[in-house]
């Protein structure tokens, strides 16, 4: 079975809903449980994203849609990624850059 349980519960979920036994209020809440963790980047780990795929932060930037000076910060730990920034980091790392392309 490689299926996760919560896989399960969702798909569940959905044919309820089909079904007509349960809201469209309840199978929101249950899909928002559903979706991944959003996993937090120290300065090292932004860095080595950025030079895993061979790019300087300017053009790393154009990528994330944000400005050369917020990577550059991020990567000597003055500032945090948060939000969609945040997101989009983890889009990176577990699907590649050139999802963002």
């Amino acid at each position: 079975m490689s299926e996760s349980i919560l896989d399960v519960v969702h798909q569940t979920a959905k044919g309820l809903h089909k079904a007509g036994v349960m809201d469209v209020t309840t199978l929101r809440e249950i899909e928002t449980l559903c979706l991944p963790p959003v996993k937090s980047f120290t300065a090292n780990q932004i860095k080595r994203l950025r030079q895993q795929y061979k790019v300087s932060q300017p053009i790393f930037a154009e990528y994330l849609n944000i400005s050369a000076s917020t990577v550059q910060k991020w990567e000597s730990g003055q500032k945090q990624p948060n939000g969609s920034s945040l997101k989009l980091l983890n889009l990176v790392e577990q699907k590649g850059l050139e999802v963002l392309a």
